[in-house]
């Protein structure tokens, strides 16, 4: 099993399509700043509710790394069609895009 990288002008099409935005960021680092319509679910967590994470979700973190490593163990899980926004949060933001604050998607 595996993923696919996703370059951050191809998440608005994504988002369109209907797939779930998980952050795997740490609750303050969320909070702090998050891609608009992401759900918090942390890497330090996501042992024992991988089930929260549907097919062909696309999963965020600051810079691709910690999102990356999420994808990567999902996909052994048997998760399928996951996606890594490469270049994370900060990726989003170098493009200008805006970011959303608080614990709220």
């Amino acid at each position: 099993m595996t993923y696919t990288d996703l370059f951050s002008n191809e998440l608005d099409a994504q988002r369109r399509a209907g797939a779930a935005l998980i952050d795997v960021r740490e609750p303050d680092e969320y909070a702090q700043g998050h891609v608009p319509g992401a759900i918090n679910l942390p890497l330090s967590e996501l042992q024992g509710r991988e089930a929260e994470v549907p097919d062909g979700a696309v999963l965020i973190c600051a810079s691709g790394n910690r999102s990356s490593q999420a994808a990567a163990y999902l996909a052994a899980q048997g998760h399928q069609h996951l996606k890594n926004l490469m270049g994370g949060t900060f990726g989003w933001m170098r493009e200008g895009r805006d970011l959303v604050t608080g614990d709220r998607p």
